[in-house]
């Protein structure tokens, strides 16, 4: 395999579109950053319940989410996976100004479906245990670059490079691990949620080894679908979803 090879997945596709309707006329389009898609589901579905407006989700990283804005695709809110792309947004005037939040702090962690690989310490990253290593597109998803930062804080960015395999967003990292194109790989320890994939090994990176995972929701174009969507975001129902899928909580901008 090339050094920094992209590889492809048939089965995986960059966005992923889920509409939560009702028989009301309010429509919502949201932009949710891969790693937060399950619980952006979710959420979005318990909205849809509670109120009047009918939600679809678009899921990619965030790096595209926000080229599309700038392009002018037609999203309401984005839930992004940073906050310096919904903090330049808001500067260059294509957001409503104010309304930029965080809603959750993002957990990196290194992990392999197989047992016994990844330690409590990460120290596989500095062994010949593995051929491949996941993550992101540091330039296109947040997890990406929290991995990068990881791996040059330990003095390692360099001497992986051979090993290295990108993909456009966290969800494709994910795959190529679950689908053993890479050994291992940095995910969103959300993404480790599930049931499917408590087995395996896995490293809570330390958030000292990179910058924190800040991520903030923006308004994009101003309704009253949109202002109920973040407030709903920012309530105790949806904060509860949000730290069960294992995010870290906080408050302000």
């Amino acid at each position: 395999m090339n050094k920094n090879t992209t590889l492809t997945l048939f089965i995986l596709i960059s966005i992923s579109v889920w509409p939560f309707a009702s028989t009301h006329a309010d429509e919502l389009h949201v932009a949710v950053a891969a790693n937060f898609s399950l619980a952006g589901r979710d959420i979005a579905y318990s909205f849809s319940q509670l109120y009047d407006h009918d939600v679809i989700v678009s899921s990619a990283s965030t790096g595209k989410l926000y080229a599309q804005i700038l392009h002018g695709a037609p999203y309401d809110v984005l839930l992004a996976a940073d906050a310096v792309r919904p903090h330049l947004l808001e500067e260059g005037g294509q957001a409503i100004p104010g309304s930029r939040f965080t809603y959750a702090v993002g957990r990196l962690v290194l992990w392999s479906p197989t047992e016994n690989i990844v330690g409590a310490d990460g120290a596989v990253l500095q062994t010949d245990a593995f051929r491949h290593l996941a993550i992101a597109n540091p330039e296109l998803a947040p997890y990406g670059l929290a991995a990068r930062q990881t791996l040059q804080t330990l003095g390692l960015w360099d001497a992986l490079q051979p090993r290295i395999v990108k993909g456009e967003s966290i969800s494709q990292s994910f795959q190529f691990v679950v689908t053993r194109n890479a050994e291992l790989g940095f995910v969103a320890a959300a993404q480790l949620s599930g049931a499917f994939v408590q087995a395996g090994s896995r490293w809570e990176v330390p958030a000292t080894l990179h910058k924190p995972i800040e991520q903030q929701a923006i308004i994009i174009q101003d309704s009253k679908a949109a202002r109920d969507f973040t407030a709903y975001l920012q309530s105790a129902a949806a904060r509860e979803m949000i730290s069960s899928y294992g995010y870290g909580i906080t408050g302000g901008n």
